[in-house]
């Protein structure tokens, strides 16, 4: 999670990585090591919510989540719905292992790139020991880092849409001041759908934002 983190300022920490997984070359144990260390994704809060001191934030997993069940309703039948759905649940895998790198952290872009593409290869490789399932992953992801498919441009649509819908859930719920959030998300959206949804989506804001102004009155 990128947008909106640095607004909690400079970073006066250095993130620890865990180390990878050393294989056994036993597939079975290498695969359980899999299923376990994805339970992290179950766990990692999102650390945009974190720096801005939202209460019980949403996980990784959550996050995935929702984006793939927002696959799912869309119209556009040009689309791959399958994919989508797959590509929204493994597009931000590689933080089981890294964790969730916001901007304020200081990390370069080259080195998060790297330490994502390292920890997929351990997945894929160490772990899973290059299955037909572990390269269907591996593709899956691969095809959304470098977003030229209408599918991959499609889920990072959603990426920010979702993004925005859980800041304006936490506004709602919380009080809190996310713009930032909607700033860095809502005006990149390319896809006309989801574009229309953010279109949707800031007119509830508003609203939302009224009717809090007229109740404080």
């Amino acid at each position: 999670m990128s947008s909106g983190d640095s607004s909690s300022g400079s970073a006066d920490f250095k993130r620890e990585f865990p180390p990878l997984y050393q294989g056994t070359g036993d597939a079975p144990t290498d695969r359980l090591a899999f299923i376990h260390i994805i339970e992290r994704l179950k766990t990692q809060k999102r650390t945009g919510w974190v720096n801005n001191n939202i209460p019980d934030p949403e996980s990784i997993s959550d996050h995935m989540y929702r984006m793939a069940m927002l696959s799912m309703i869309s119209s556009d039948s040009t689309l791959d719905t399958s994919k989508c759905i797959a590509m929204s649940l493994v597009h931000d895998l590689a933080e089981a292992q890294v964790g969730d790198i916001a901007p304020r952290e200081g990390i370069p872009k080259a080195e998060k790139r790297k330490r994502e593409a390292d920890a997929m290869h351990n997945f894929v490789h160490v772990m899973l020991h290059n299955s037909p399932a572990a390269q269907r992953i591996e593709a899956l992801w691969r095809e959304y880092e470098e977003g030229e498919t209408a599918e991959a441009k499609f889920v990072k649509d959603l990426d920010r849409f979702e993004m925005a819908s859980q800041a304006l859930e936490y506004e709602w719920n919380h009080g809190a001041s996310l713009q930032s959030f909607f700033n860095s998300s809502i005006p990149h959206i390319r896809h006309p759908e989801v574009k229309a949804w953010g279109k949707d989506l800031l007119a509830e804001r508003e609203q939302l934002h009224k009717n809090t102004s007229s109740t404080a009155e």
